[in-house]
């Protein structure tokens, strides 16, 4: 029987995505031992966005987590997560709620980013008029362009700012190359390399001042090995708990299992050559171009041509043997945005449906 198969199938409506808690115990137990030293890994929970999954990776041992919402944070606070980082400028009423949030869960340590002097000095008069000192970590851009400040003599002065600020603790630098997208991990890790080395020259530069830099976060999936390999570096992976077929491409040499499958029917077989199925826009990351949405498991010979919300049309030869009703087996793409569009994943143990697990941090507000 293949792994991802369910024998009790006939309870689960579908689309549907799945969870293989034994697959994820094993990502889990890999990270660590990729990373060699539990203190410096932080896991992203933006992929699993619930309680169970996080849950076990706090039952591993992690205690360190990063994430991207003020929900995300709340949830970890809930669960006794002793750090927390939110991967974010808080500003305006997310910093209102930022600060609402630390207030409420005192037991957990929550740090936040910037990048810019306005910006910092707009958090650390809300801090100091909530009375508290926050951990502000400067979000280095090193080639995403995304977010951050170049690392560099601007972003220098910024941190001898917050250093200077009563109600900031300047915590550290945060670096994040989403960008690298080799699938060559020799070619992989020079960028990564290239792009890290300006952040060590600041950090260099910074504690020749006498200016401690206690803390430096980089990577994600793609550069997880690479900066696994240095001293004193947090590592912050987020899809390695579910992983998806996108990374399994692009990340050969990584060694993580797939956890998460979305399960999808047949419901219709409009023309000769043509299938229909329930996997539509609302069922699965969408960003990607059409074939590179799902990989089948159980359909290699399907080819996905048109998708509408409710609504996935797939090529097929035109003798194929396909029926309405069969399920279909896939690996999304990109998991992380796909777990965002259900409201809960189903667990599977030894081929059935064993439980729900909610994913409630999709939710843009949980109490704050």
């Amino acid at each position: 029987m293949n792994w991802y198969s369910i024998e009790n199938i006939s309870l689960i409506d579908t689309p549907a995505l799945v969870v293989f808690p034994e697959r994820v115990q094993h990502n889990i137990n890999l990270a660590i031992q990729m990373v060699g030293d539990i203190n410096r890994l932080r896991p992203h929970i933006k992929t699993n966005k619930c309680r169970e999954a996080c849950q076990m990776m706090l039952d591993a041992g992690i205690q360190q987590f990063k994430c991207a919402t003020i929900a995300e944070a709340e949830m970890l606070a809930q669960l006794q997560a002793k750090d927390v980082l939110l991967a974010y400028q808080p500003l305006g009423p997310k910093l209102q709620r930022f600060i609402e949030l630390i207030k409420k869960y005192p037991q957990t340590n929550f740090g936040c980013l910037t990048d810019n002097e306005a910006a910092a000095n707009e958090q650390a008069e809300a801090f100091a008029k909530a009375s508290l000192k926050v951990r502000l970590f400067i979000d280095l851009n090193i080639g995403m362009n995304r977010t951050g400040i170049a690392p560099g003599d601007a972003a220098i002065k910024l941190f001898e700012l917050m250093h200077e600020l009563p109600s900031v603790e300047a915590a550290g630098l945060h670096a994040y190359d989403g960008h690298l997208r080799s699938s060559d991990i020799m070619e992989r890790s020079q960028q990564c390399n290239e792009g890290f080395l300006p952040v060590m020259a600041m950090k260099d530069s910074l504690e020749s001042k006498g200016i401690p830099v206690p803390f430096i976060i980089a990577g994600g999936s793609p550069a997880f090995p690479i900066h696994a390999q240095r001293k004193n570096v947090q590592c912050s992976p987020g899809t390695f708990i579910y992983w998806d077929h996108g990374y399994s491409t692009l990340c050969p040499e990584q060694t993580f299992l797939p956890a998460a499958v979305l399960v999808t029917r047949i419901i219709s077989l409009p023309a000769p050559g043509k299938i229909t199925t329930d996997l539509g826009h609302k069922s699965v990351a969408a960003e990607n171009e059409i074939t590179r949405r799902i990989h089948f498991l159980n359909a290699t010979d399907l080819t996905p041509t048109a998708q509408s919300e409710e609504h996935l049309v797939l090529n097929a030869s035109a003798d194929h043997s396909h029926k309405t009703g069969e399920v279909l087996y896939g690996l999304p793409y990109h998991v992380c945005p796909t777990v965002a569009l259900y409201e809960r994943v189903y667990t599977i143990d030894n081929h059935l449906v064993k439980s729900e697990w909610k994913t409630i941090a999709r939710d843009r507000k949980l109490t704050v």
